[in-house]
């Protein structure tokens, strides 16, 4: 579950490959309006390294657990961990299958998506298949959502919670905006703290410009909500049902947003309509 529009960036395809010394996207075939060009499983190791640690396996598909393990294994590695950015199904949905077929466990937040070991926390800090991994919460995509933070990389996996094409969707009511904007000023404050210089997304292509990404980030998301407060007022609709203002509110706010992409936007809405509900 992605998102809408963005900032200016990568506008051709993304096909995935080696993008770190650390980090290979291994690119799932679901690509669509909801996930762009497909899911982004990354694999993350050290060169070398007998075994791969594999971050958002994706959809529950044979073929692309097939082309992941032919990646690893033509690296003469394993896979010795899956960790999942959130529990959206084009990220986890393939996590199990992948475990079983691999006999390694799955972190994640969520106890639901957890297989055979702990969960993750922000905090965490992992060494894993020669990787140092540092867990970032960054809830409001979802509330389970996490990031990753590589500093022998200063790369960032966001899962969700940043794009690598379009703004992303806040999934209200388990996505919340006041969450969302929170992890973002998190981020921003990381990149300035580290020498953090890469986003490796869970759609679409990595961003070189860390900062200014999230900066875009921030300002959008309050264009959005002053542009809604004034939809509200246009449309007299501080007196109508929630779901009929925010349909309304869509109409007339993401009118240059695909048709397509409009059941997402009417969660982010919602999450607006409670945001400016409780902070005006």
């Amino acid at each position: 579950m992605t998102g809408m529009i963005g900032p200016p960036g990568f506008a051709g395809e993304w096909f995935g490959g080696a993008i770190t010394t650390h980090a290979t996207c291994v690119l799932a075939p679901n690509a669509g309006p909801q996930t762009l060009d497909g899911t982004n499983t990354w694999l993350i190791g050290a060169p070398g390294s007998a075994s791969f640690t594999v971050i958002d396996p994706g959809p529950d598909d044979v073929a692309h657990w097939q082309v992941v393990a032919a990646e690893v294994e033509s690296r003469g590695a394993r896979i010795e961990r899956i960790l999942l950015t959130h529990g959206h199904l084009d990220h986890s949905a393939g996590a199990r299958m992948f475990a079983e077929a691999a006999g390694c466990a799955v972190q994640a937040l969520d106890p639901t998506h957890q297989y055979g070991s702990e969960g993750l926390v922000g905090g965490d800090v992992f060494e894993l298949s020669g990787v140092e991994i540092q867990v970032v919460a960054t809830p409001g995509h979802s509330s389970d959502s996490l990031s990753f933070y590589l500093p022998q990389d200063g790369s960032l996996l966001t899962g969700d919670t940043v794009l690598g094409r379009g703004t992303t969707v806040v999934a209200y009511p388990d996505g919340t905006l006041v969450e969302y904007l929170d992890s973002l000023h998190r981020l921003r404050e990381l990149i300035a703290e580290s020498d953090l210089t890469m986003i490796l997304p869970g759609h679409g292509p990595t961003l070189d410009q860390p900062a200014g990404v999230i900066d875009y980030y921030l300002a959008h998301r309050h264009e959005r909500l002053e542009q809604v407060r004034v939809a509200i007022n246009e449309l007299g609709g501080h007196g109508l049902p929630i779901q009929d203002l925010a349909q309304r509110v869509v109409e007339a706010v993401y009118a240059d947003v695909p048709k397509s992409v409009w059941p997402l936007a009417l969660l982010s809405v919602r999450a607006q309509l409670e945001y400016l509900a409780t902070h005006g």
